[in-house]
């Protein structure tokens, strides 16, 4: 009797789908809501890079762009939750372009799992080194005596525009905000934008080189290759902040997977050579668990979302 159980115990086994009896068993894509060249899209590659040898699976980014990472944030939240489609999701494509759009065509928290955090670029604001905008008072005392003509950031609804919209709606300030796709540093050089906000990496090569004048970073501390740029946070405002990225999957996925890909993304940005990189480009590494993750996104929600709304850009 015992033998015709285990008989039938290993037949019932074998007929079980291959997402059920093994994860990995076949390919694995990553969806990245973004062109590629961008900073989601290299990590996505440096990532499967390690990840492929360590599943023994190949792992095929895919550019998915449009809608601020929303279309790729939709395929992925309808796709079959079997560990094989993985988004690259965060703060942009899941945070804060839904709080703008009328229907996103997805829940966040409800049609997601979340897997594993990233990280990101902090923020830096910017100026002119030939005016006199040394210091976030400055940049206040400029605006309200009607003297700052705007501000410029890489597009409407980016950190860097919420930083500036929420500094400002702590200190009671209207500001017009100018978006820029390419030039910014150029205008803002020449004088015709008096400030603007980007991101640290962006703007490293322009401080670093005397062109652009660091006003103050969104780091937890400064940064060691420019000490004497303070932190928003040593400055008095609650603004430790970067535009992150993490990993996703559509709500369902398997246990086992989820906590697979948390542990090697994990035990990948850990790598030296990575640390070393991560560090360059101010990202803030975080060892989230996936409830950990889905707690810091519910966070965040409640952070970013109404001082997106409150600037007027919902539609």
């Amino acid at each position: 009797m015992r033998r015709l159980i285990s008989a039938l115990s290993l037949i019932a086994f074998s007929t079980l789908p291959a997402s059920a009896q093994e994860w990995p068993s076949k390919p694995i894509r990553i969806v990245v809501p973004f062109a590629p060249g961008g900073a989601a899209d290299v990590w996505a590659r440096i990532i499967a890079e390690h990840l492929s040898p360590a599943l023994k699976q190949p792992v095929v980014i895919e550019n998915r762009g449009g809608s601020g990472g929303m279309i790729a944030a939709q395929q992925v939240a309808r796709a079959e939750p079997d560990g094989y489609t993985i988004l690259v999701g965060g703060l942009a494509p899941q945070i804060i372009s839904p709080s703008l759009a009328a229907n996103p065509g997805f829940d966040t928290m409800k049609d997601f799992v979340h897997i594993a955090y990233i990280g990101g670029p902090a923020m830096v604001w910017v100026a002119d080194p030939k005016n006199d905008l040394r210091t976030v008072k400055d940049v206040v005392a400029a605006a309200k005596a009607d003297k700052l003509s705007g501000y410029a950031s890489s597009g409407v609804g980016t950190l860097g525009h919420l930083v500036v919209e929420y500094v400002a709606k702590r200190e009671g300030l209207k500001l017009n905000h100018i978006p820029y796709n390419t030039a910014a540093f150029a205008d803002i050089i020449a004088g015709r934008v008096p400030m603007g906000s980007f991101t640290w990496g962006a703007a490293l090569g322009q401080i670093q080189g005397g062109t652009l004048r660091a006003i103050a970073v969104t780091t937890e501390a400064r940064r060691p290759e420019a000490p004497d740029v303070p932190t928003f946070k040593e400055l008095g405002y609650d603004l430790v902040a970067s535009t992150w990225f993490s990993f996703a999957a559509p709500k369902g996925t398997p246990d086992a997977a989820v906590r697979r890909l948390n542990a090697e993304t994990i035990r990948i940005l850990k790598l030296p050579e990575l640390q070393k990189r991560l560090a360059q480009d101010a990202f803030d590494p975080k060892e989230f668990t996936p409830e950990q993750l889905t707690a810091y996104f519910d966070s965040e929600i409640k952070r970013w979302a109404p001082v997106a709304q409150e600037a007027g850009m919902k539609k």
